[in-house]
């Protein structure tokens, strides 16, 4: 596990579903790179405009975590905005590369935060801790609810 609990390493992450490398209608779409650093010294992918080539996803895997066997490995999915189609990318990585991945990923996510920034979800209901003990039927005690219902700590708040 990552040395924060906070923040899991980006290895360690299990997104929904999967998305396949390439584009289903068009070949050649799915580049590779032995490193990291080929990667960013090769391809506006990685230094040019996030809105023209978008991130959409990213997964990185690593033998040993969800049933994954093969070589580490980044891969990155992008939706070519002005041209209307998807392609990928597979980058061979290392632990080491992590900060640095985790840096580039943390600016692309800003523009795909952006895109939805109009209709954002609102703000998760903060829970409200209870100044004492509950008894058996607290619904707080039992995860029912973020709220204490004992009838000791005045009910529901």
């Amino acid at each position: 596990m990552s040395t924060s609990s906070q923040t899991p390493h980006l290895w360690e992450i299990d997104h929904p579903y999967y998305c396949e490398p390439g584009n289903f209608y068009k070949t050649g779409q799915h580049t590779e790179f032995d490193s990291w650093q080929q990667f960013v010294d090769e391809t506006l992918f990685a230094t040019g405009d996030p809105d023209l080539n978008l991130l959409f996803r990213w997964d990185w895997h690593k033998p040993g975590h969800h049933d994954w066997d093969g070589p580490e490995q980044l891969l990155l999915f992008f939706v070519l905005q002005r041209k209307s189609f998807n392609c990928s990318v597979q980058i061979a990585v290392t632990e080491a590369d992590e900060p640095a991945v985790r840096a580039w990923l943390a600016e692309r996510a800003k523009t795909v935060t952006a895109i939805w920034a109009p209709i954002a979800l609102p703000e998760p209901e903060k829970p409200w801790l209870p100044r004492g003990g509950h008894d058996a039927t607290c619904a707080y005690v039992s995860g029912m609810t973020t709220r204490c219902t004992c009838a000791t700590e005045g009910g529901a708040r």
